[in-house]
């Protein structure tokens, strides 16, 4: 589409659309990417990143997981609003584009009550992230508990559009699961394709480079080296229990995955830098967009890619290890 559009007949409303697979991305389309890069605007600390114009080649867990759990499964996490009994139930019914508002939703389990019981993973017990449907803007927040199972988090929608909203936790005694729901802002858009792939990022001041290729079908390692000022960063801090936070999202669908690297802070062995290594598993080719959360001087940051899959695995070919296999968390559900 190259001319604007209007989404519906709710003049600055938005509207939660439950579907799965191919809900909104089916009546919506792929939006392309919006003018703004990678957003941390709710999320206090975070600075969002901004693309060079030479670049190279985009929902929930699906990338990342382990391979036990994504062979056996026909649909990615992140592109139902339920699974497992478990349902995403969005509160807040209005929002305004670039008008900061107080989010609500809840999760409701097999029994039909809401869940008010959540295990804690990576020092928090949900992480709530929303991106655009063009992939053009990212938000990774953390609401707090408002009272008998009800979240609260601040949330704005920079435009008008259509966005998806993924809720990444683990009940207390289940599984962990990310269950997504859409969300449309009305108003006038203009769909934009993603950004140009690219192997480098830059973000306030910070360099950061990804080495490595996604294959379809195996465990595949991803390094991020980070760099200020053309030095390498060797003092990276810990965010949320981990030197860095990656987030694969399937350009094509929004499926997500949730990618933890290689080793932990503390561990003996993993070094704050200046490189973040991961292991991702990607259920298909494709593009897929890659947002890495990273914090250093007190401030998270985020700086994302656009990175295109390569073949895939023959049988014969010698699996890479899993962070699992070598001790780290990469690989696993979150």
């Amino acid at each position: 589409m190259n001319t604007p559009t209007k989404l519906g007949a709710y003049a600055l409303g938005l509207a939660v659309v439950f579907g799965g697979a191919l809900g909104v991305g089916s009546a919506v389309g792929e939006v392309g990417a919006s003018p703004q890069a990678t957003s941390h605007s709710e999320a206090p600390g975070h600075t969002r990143s901004s693309q060079p114009a030479s670049t190279h080649t985009g929902g929930t867990h699906t990338a990342s997981a382990k391979p036990e759990e994504t062979a056996s499964e026909n649909t990615p996490g992140g592109l139902q609003v339920s699974e497992n009994g478990y349902t995403l139930n969005p509160i807040t019914s209005t929002i305004k584009p670039g008008v900061p508002t107080d989010f609500q939703f809840t999760v409701t389990g097999p029994d039909g009550s809401t869940v008010t019981d959540y295990q804690v993973q990576h020092d928090k017990k949900l992480h709530f992230i929303v991106v655009s449907r063009d992939l053009g803007t990212f938000q990774h927040l953390h609401p707090v508990e408002a009272g008998g199972g009800v979240w609260s988090v601040k949330l704005t929608l920079p435009e008008a559009g259509a966005y998806r909203a993924f809720a990444d936790f683990a009940p207390t005694g289940g599984s962990a699961l990310t269950l997504g729901a859409d969300l449309l802002v009305a108003g006038e858009y203009t769909p934009r394709p993603l950004p140009a792939a690219s192997r480098t990022a830059d973000v306030d001041g910070y360099t950061v480079t990804l080495d490595g290729d996604l294959v379809p079908g195996q465990a595949s390692k991803l390094t991020l080296t980070v760099s200020k000022d053309g030095k390498p960063v060797t003092d990276l801090q810990p965010y949320l229990g981990a030197y860095g936070h990656l987030v694969a999202l399937r350009g094509s669908d929004l499926a997500y995955l949730h990618v933890h690297p290689d080793g932990e802070p503390g561990d003996g062995r993993t070094q704050p830098g200046p490189e973040i290594v991961f292991y991702a598993e990607v259920p298909s080719r494709g593009d897929y967009r890659l947002f890495l959360d990273f914090q250093h001087g007190g401030k998270v940051r985020t700086a994302d890619f656009t990175l295109g899959t390569g073949q895939a695995a023959t049988p014969a070919a010698e699996p890479t290890p899993s962070a699992a296999e070598s001790g780290g968390h990469g690989g696993h559900k979150h």
